[in-house]
């Protein structure tokens, strides 16, 4: 678990990071979303010490980042996955990893293999593709077997077979009771992979819920109905009105309705004795949750034309 209270973060006069208090539970995937400069990178380095709060604190497992006398064996970290030395291989820079916090060197190889980089164990990381070096720098971060996890963009370089990868490593790390915190900007995937949603802007927390209720509590659902008799459409039309739901659009054989639940609908239909030939909830997509609530925090925008 990753405890965050009170924490923030100046850099001179900008604050990047402003009272953000969450805790990031285990057993599920927490996706960390934000604008530009929202100060996602920002907290997790703070996270694993690389940089200092201004005030607050960042725990894991209930101690600081810098208390944890092997580290990598309790929490694993990719946050630049080019932030290796080119000239080492990729087998010498996950051993040396392995030797500074105690690690068995057989863990190297098991790594390796189950990031599909057995196969270029001997080769220089500055000869790595993007895509490469961000599966090295998930080895490096399973290195230790820790029970907490943060990635920084890991799907950054992959195609599509290694962005289903991903997605899979992820749910089956949470799976097996870890923590697993992940910071991307590709809304689509994080609607597949997250259970659970921190999403902050201009340092601050905006939502911390699961995925479907945040896009739920953000956009609201749609209820389609068709119906054959187009009396019954006008008379359900009125009745949803009159419930609190708001008509969006209303046809000859078909309502769009929103503001309403589609159970409601349906008890609704039935008391008007309505026959129903559709009756269906849908929800908005993540991204387009994800805009509405950020619309005011974002810090580099482009203005509209």
């Amino acid at each position: 678990m990753i405890a965050l209270r009170a924490l923030t973060k100046k850099f001179g006069d900008k604050v990047a990071v402003d009272d953000l208090t969450v805790d990031i539970p285990a057993g599920r995937v927490t996706g960390f979303l934000g604008p530009n400069g929202a100060g996602k990178s920002t907290t997790l380095r703070m996270i694993v010490g690389l940089d200092r709060p201004t005030s607050g604190t960042a725990h894991v497992n209930g101690r600081p980042y810098p208390a944890l006398p092997h580290p990598l064996r309790e929490v694993g970290a990719l946050l630049d996955a080019k932030a290796v030395h080119p000239g080492r291989t990729a087998a010498k820079h996950l051993l040396a990893m392995a030797r500074s916090n105690g690690i068995p060197a057989r863990r190297v190889d098991e790594v390796l293999a189950a990031v599909g980089l057995t196969d270029v164990a001997g080769k220089r990381v500055g000869t790595f593709s993007l895509g490469m070096a961000q599966r090295l720098g998930i080895a490096g971060a399973l290195l230790g077997d820790p029970p907490v996890l943060l990635f920084d963009e890991p799907v950054n370089g992959l195609d599509l077979d290694g962005v289903r990868w991903i997605r899979g490593l992820m749910r089956s790390l949470a799976d097996e009771g870890r923590t697993v915190l992940v910071s991307s900007h590709l809304m689509s995937e994080m609607q597949l992979t997250a259970h659970r949603l921190v999403i902050i802007g201009r340092g601050r927390l905006l939502a911390d819920a699961p995925v479907a209720e945040f896009i739920r509590d953000t956009t609201g659902e749609t209820v389609h109905v068709r119906l054959p008799e187009p009396a019954d459409v006008a008379e359900l039309a009125a009745r949803v009105v009159a419930a609190g739901g708001t008509v969006l659009r209303g046809g000859h054989d078909e309502l769009v309705v929103a503001g309403i639940a589609v159970q409601r609908v349906g008890d609704l239909a039935h008391e008007i004795g309505a026959r129903l030939h559709g009756l269906s909830a849908t929800s908005r997509s993540l991204e387009e949750a994800y805009l509405e609530l950020t619309e005011n925090a974002v810090e580099y925008g482009v203005a509209a034309r």
